[in-house]
C-alpha cells in the first residue's frame, strides 16, 4: 500500500478523537442522540482545524444504525455500505472546481433521489465561498427547502464571502485555532504511534510552527520525521523549517535593540549573503522578538516558549536588558516589513532599511522612537550615569587672558533646583543639572563650603567685572540654569555702566524675568555694583537713551521723514 501522509493516516474517525472544538462536538452529539438533525450546516474557521473531518464523521453518524456517543459504530450494515467508495449517499464536492451554475443545477436534480444505504443523503461542499453568484442563487431554494432525506454541510475558511441569504439558512459553527498544548499532545501521540523518538523542545517547535492548525503541524512533522534518522531534535526542526541560526538571530536582535546599528547591519548582511530569504529572516526575527516579549511580561515564559534551557537563557537576558518601548517599536517595524514584502521589488533594501530604523531610534521622530529615547535616558539616570564630578569654569584675570580650570564637586555647592529647567529657560539648549535626581535616589545634602571673599569689580575692566559677577552669581544665586546662561553672555563698559549683551531673544527674555533679574541684581551688589550701574540688553536693540534722543529729533523736525538704520 502507498504511504499515507501523517495528516491522512491520523485523521479522526470519531467525535471523541477530534482535537478540541468541544463547543461544536457537544452540539452535534446531542443532535444525533435526540434525532434533531438540521438540513443545512455551515462549518467555518481556519484551515486544518477539523471542518471536513467532523463533516465526514457527522455524515456517517446520522446514517449509522447504532451510533456510539455520537460517532459511527463501523459495524452495522449502513456503516459498512458507506465505507464503500462507490456509495453515493455521502458526496463531497469541491466548490473551487465546481463553482458554476450548471454544477449546482445538477446537484439540485440529484438531491431529489433518496439514499441507498442510510437514512440521509449528505452533501459536503468544501470551500463553498468559491461558488459564483449564479451558483449561490441556484443553490438557494434547494438549501432552504430540501427533501426530508437531504442534509447539506458547507465548509469554508472565508465566511465573509458567503451571501447573507445562504448564511441565514444554515446552522453556523465557528471552528477555533487549536491551542499549542493540545497540538503538542496530538503530535506526541502520532510520533509514539509510529515509533519515532523525540525531544520535547522539538515537539514544541513543530507545534508552534503549526500555528493552531493540526494539518499544518502534521505536514511539518512528516518532513521532520523523514529528515531525522534517529531521535528528532530541536536542531533538526530548525533545519527543516529553514530558520536562521538561533544564536545569530539572537545576536542580531540584541544589537538592534541596544542601538548598535553597525553590528546589526553586519549580521543582517551575513544572513542575506548566506542565502537566507528575506521573508524567512523577517519571520525568524519577529519570532525572536515575540519570545523576548513573552519572557519579559509572563511569569511562566519558560513554559510558554518551551525553548531549550540555553536558548531561553539568551532570550531572557536580552529581554531583561531591553526597554519595553524599544521592543514594541522593533516588533512593529519588522511587522510592517512582512506586510510590505508583498508589494516590493527590492526586499533586501526594504529589510536593511528596517534594520537601520530599528537600531537607530535617535534618527526617527515618531512617538515610539521618542519614548524609547526617553526611557533610555531614565535608565541611565537610575544607574547614576550622570553623577560624575562637576567641571566648572573658574575665570581669572591673568594679564588679559581667561584661564579655565577644573574644580571638584566640593569646591562649589550644587544649584538647588526643585524641577529640571525647560528649553524656554535655556534658549533651546539642553541643560542637565546633576542635583536633579529622582526622589528615590536623593541623598543627604552636602554641607555648603565656607564662604570665600569675592574680588571686587574693577571699573572700566569688563573682563574682571564679568569674572567677578559670575563668581558672585554662583555663590549668591544658587541657580544652575541662570549661571549657565550668563556664562555665554558678552560684556562691555559704556561709560560707567557695565552692560551684558546677548543675541538671543529667548535668552534675553529669560534674563529679565523677575526671579532671574533679582538674582542678577544681588550678584552685582555683592561685588559693589549697584542696580543703576549695570544693564542687560539684547544686541542690536537700541538703548533707552538713543530712543529718547530720537524722539526729540522727530519732535523738533516735525514733518520730516526720519529713517533709522
Amino acid at each position: 500500500m502507498a504511504y499515507l501522509a501523517l495528516y491522512r493516516a491520523f485523521r479522526p474517525t470519531s467525535l471523541d478523537d477530534v482535537v478540541r472544538q468541544e463547543h461544536i462536538v457537544t452540539v452535534l452529539k446531542n443532535q444525533i442522540a435526540t434525532g434533531r438533525i438540521g438540513h443545512a450546516y455551515l462549518f467555518c474557521g481556519p484551515r486544518g482545524t477539523g471542518k471536513t473531518s467532523i463533516a465526514k464523521i457527522f455524515a456517517a453518524s446520522i446514517n449509522c444504525e447504532t451510533p456510539i456517543n455520537g460517532s459511527p459504530c463501523g459495524k452495522c450494515a449502513a456503516c459498512k455500505s458507506l465505507a464503500d467508495p462507490s456509495n453515493l449517499d455521502i458526496s463531497e464536492i469541491d466548490a473551487a472546481s465546481n463553482n458554476g451554475v450548471d454544477e449546482m443545477r445538477d446537484l439540485r436534480e440529484k438531491v431529489q433521489y433518496p439514499p441507498v444505504a442510510g437514512k440521509y443523503k449528505v452533501y459536503i461542499i468544501d470551500e463553498v465561498h468559491m461558488l459564483s453568484t449564479g451558483a449561490f442563487n441556484a443553490l438557494l431554494k434547494t438549501l432552504e427547502e430540501p427533501p426530508r432525506h437531504a442534509v447539506f454541510i458547507l465548509a469554508t475558511t472565508e465566511a465573509a464571502k458567503i451571501p447573507a441569504t445562504i448564511l441565514s439558512r444554515c446552522m453556523r459553527f465557528d471552528f477555533k485555532l487549536i491551542p499549542q498544548s493540545d497540538l503538542e499532545d496530538r503530535l506526541k501521540y502520532v510520533l509514539d504511534s509510529i515509533g519515532k523518538t523525540y525531544d520535547n523542545e522539538a515537539v514544541a517547535a513543530i507545534a508552534r510552527a503549526g500555528a493552531g492548525s493540526v494539518r499544518d503541524m502534521l505536514s511539518i512533522a512528516d518532513t521532520c520525521v523523514s529528515y531525522a534518522s534517529g531521535k528528532l531534535t530541536y536542531a533538526d526542526v530548525t533545519s527543516v523549517l529553514g530558520s536562521a541560526d538561533f544564536s545569530g538571530v539572537a545576536a542580531f536582535c540584541a544589537a538592534a535593540l541596544t542601538g548598535d546599528a553597525s553590528t546589526a547591519f553586519e549580521k543582517a548582511e551575513a544572513f542575506l549573503s548566506a542565502g537566507k530569504g528575506v521573508g524567512t529572516l523577517v519571520k525568524d526575527v519577529m519570532n525572536f522578538l515575540n519570545s523576548c516579549t513573552v519572557a519579559k511580561t509572563c511569569r511562566d515564559g519558560k513554559r510558554i516558549l518551551a525553548l531549550p534551557e540555553e536558548s531561553y537563557k539568551v532570550v531572557e537576558e536580552i529581554a531583561r536588558k531591553t526597554d519595553g518601548h524599544r521592543l514594541l517599536r522593533a516588533t512593529e517595524i519588522f511587522a510592517e516589513v512582512e506586510q510590505d514584502l508583498k508589494y516590493t521589488a527590492s526586499p533586501r533594501i526594504l529589510f536593511e532599511t528596517a534594520v537601520l530604523k530599528a537600531s537607530m531610534p535617535h534618527t526617527d521622530y515618531d512617538i515610539e522612537a521618542l519614548l524609547a529615547r526617553v526611557a533610555a535616558l531614565e535608565k541611565r539616570l537610575e544607574n547614576g550615569d550622570f553623577t560624575a564630578p562637576k567641571v566648572s569654569e573658574k575665570l581669572q584675570n591673568d594679564g588679559g587672558r581667561v584661564e579655565r580650570k577644573e574644580e571638584t564637586a566640593e569646591a562649589f555647592a550644587p544649584p538647588e533646583l526643585d524641577v529640571p529647567p525647560d528649553e524656554s529657560e535655556t534658549g533651546g539648549n539642553v541643560y542637565f543639572d546633576s542635583s536633579f535626581v529622582p526622589e528615590k535616589q536623593q541623598t543627604a545634602p552636602t554641607p555648603p563650603p565656607a564662604a570665600r571673599p569675592l574680588k571686587p569689580a574693577v571699573s572700566g575692566d569688563a573682563k574682571t567685572t564679568f569674572g567677578a559677577f559670575l563668581r558672585s552669581l554662583r555663590k549668591t544665586g544658587k541657580n544652575g540654569v541662570l549661571f549657565t546662561i550668563c556664562m555665554d553672555l558678552d560684556s562691555a563698559y559704556e561709560g560707567d555702566t557695565f552692560v551684558l549683551f546677548t543675541k538671543s531673544d529667548t535668552i534675553y527674555r529669560s534674563l529679565v524675568k523677575p526671579e532671574h533679574y533679582a538674582l542678577i541684581v544681588g550678584a552685582f551688589e555683592a561685588i559693589g555694583v549697584s542696580e543703576s550701574g549695570f544693564a542687560v540688553r539684547l544686541q542690536g536693540k537700541p538703548s533707552d537713551d538713543f530712543n529718547q534722543k530720537l524722539d526729540e529729533i522727530k519732535e523738533t523736525f516735525n514733518g520730516v521723514k526720519i529713517e533709522v538704520k
